[in-house]
């Protein structure tokens, strides 16, 4: 990729910028969350039947490892696509009530961003709702969980589908 293309889409926020490259698609939190959760932890186990040395070094490949999967499970949950399959379908939906996308935009993005740090571990909605809405109400949405709550598990179970279905392909 030549220099003035690499500018155009680091520039590009919606293209999901890495950072430092400025490649397309980056998504650190699910690095982030795949490392710290599942990696990590499972590595330091498997390292703590060698020592204490065992458990650092278990801990750090873990970590890597983890990394990995939970990029890979951030990159299947693209929120610029994820947006713009909400707005477009936004109307269509029961719980809509003839109310605008906008009110329900963090709804839908608790949901889809929820599961990529959350459902790839095998957890269901109802597993982690009280942690969503915990999210949820943090970032003082317009509509009460109560009505945004179908929105994000709607979001949710878009992402689960999509997994469930390249997985059995």
């Amino acid at each position: 990729m030549n220099d003035s293309r690499k500018v155009a889409v680091k520039n590009n926020k919606s293209s999901n910028p890495d950072l430092i490259t400025g490649a397309p698609g980056s998504h650190p939190i699910g690095t982030g969350i795949g490392a710290a959760a599942g990696g990590a932890a499972a590595g330091a186990a498997i390292g703590t039947v060698a020592g204490p040395a065992g458990t650092i070094a278990g801990a750090a490949v873990g970590a890597i490892v983890g990394g990995l999967a939970g990029k890979g499970v951030a990159e299947a949950v693209n929120p610029t696509v994820e947006d713009a399959y909400w707005r477009e379908n936004h109307r269509l939906q029961t719980y809509a009530n003839g109310r605008a996308y906008d009110d329900y935009g963090p709804a839908y993005r608790n949901g889809y961003e929820g599961y990529a740090q959350f459902g790839s571990n095998g957890r269901n909605f109802a597993e982690r709702e009280a942690e969503l809405r915990k999210r949820y109400e943090a970032t003082k949405p317009k509509l009460a969980w109560t009505e945004g709550r179908f929105a994000s598990q709607a979001a949710w179970q878009r992402i689960e589908e999509q997994r469930l279905a390249a997985a059995s392909r």
